[in-house]
């Protein structure tokens, strides 16, 4: 029950910007922790909170916390891109694209290159698909690209190289060490492992081909006057959440600029340094021709 009682990244700009209302219907489309759908159930006593997440054990352990609430929260478990809300619509919707704490310090997940752990990274523990088997079969054309595309590695080549030498790799220590040799020595200002771990978790998950379907389908999912807010904490997140509101017929970008943490969240959780927070609003001049849209 400990891991639920931290304060989520931008928790204050989430509940400004969401703004709940009594009798208000919002969906947590990444549950995590819970943290982002109690603030919204404690705000309003009359609000309701749908929530997802893939990982099935994130979603028992939020169904103990959030018991109290009874009726007011409800769980899928699930990709938010498959999610299908029927013939509800929200008057919010919020998603944290980032990695909660528990998830990355677990020695069994694998997604942290601080510890040993098997090469896993899988978010829904019941996919077949884990970094062990991305690093030890693709071929090194393939790993180089993932690297460069999705961790945006300048390295990738070199690194690939070594990983088709060296393999089987069996553990995050493994693929860490053979990162390590791959990249030139010198001053950096993060570790070199990084952006190799951020690209593998990225293809275990399809974590950007799931995000470009929920932006096509959440501003559908919104009320007239609803609101989208998006936390994103890298630079391929925050480019696909940038440019899908700014394209969609149905939204307002409410956002010119991203919305990044106070100094005092710096200090108090410095994982928060990348996020940044992007909101649109499905306006009333949309829907009409939204619905044209979904009649289509």
């Amino acid at each position: 029950m400990s891991d639920f009682s931290h304060t989520p990244v931008l928790f204050e700009e989430i509940l400004l910007g969401l703004a709940p209302q009594p009798g208000g219907l919002y969906l947590d489309a990444t549950l995590g922790r819970a943290g982002h759908t109690r603030g919204i159930l404690t705000s309003q006593s009359t609000a309701r909170v749908v929530t997802i997440d893939r990982d099935g054990g994130a979603i028992e352990l939020a169904q103990q916390v959030l018991e109290g609430f009874g009726p007011r929260v409800q769980f899928w478990q699930g990709n938010f891109a498959d999610f299908a809300p029927g013939p509800l619509r929200f008057d919010g919707v919020i998603a944290d694209l980032g990695v909660s704490s528990p998830q990355l310090d677990d020695p069994l997940r694998g997604f942290s290159f601080r510890q040993t752990s098997p090469l896993d990274m899988r978010m829904d523990q019941t996919q077949e698909l884990t970094a062990a088997t991305v690093v030890n079969t693709w071929d090194q054309q393939a790993l180089a690209a993932a690297f460069f595309t999705y961790g945006e590695e300048r390295f990738s080549r070199r690194i690939a190289r070594q990983i088709v030498q060296r393999r089987p790799l069996q553990t995050t220590t493994d693929l860490v060490q053979v990162v390590q040799s791959a990249v030139p020595g010198g001053h950096q200002r993060i570790h070199p492992a990084t952006r190799v771990f951020q690209a593998l978790r990225i293809v275990v998950n399809q974590e950007l081909a799931a995000l470009e379907t929920f932006l096509a389908r959440a501003p559908h999912w919104l009320k007239p006057g609803g609101k989208l807010g998006v936390i994103s904490f890298h630079s391929l997140e925050d480019r696909i959440v940038k440019h899908r509101f700014r394209d969609s017929p149905l939204l307002e970008v409410l956002t010119r600029k991203p919305i990044t943490p106070q100094a005092a969240e710096l200090q108090a959780n410095p994982r928060s340094r990348s996020a940044k927070l992007r909101w649109a609003l499905r306006s009333a001049a949309a829907v009409q021709q939204g619905s044209e849209i979904e009649r289509g």
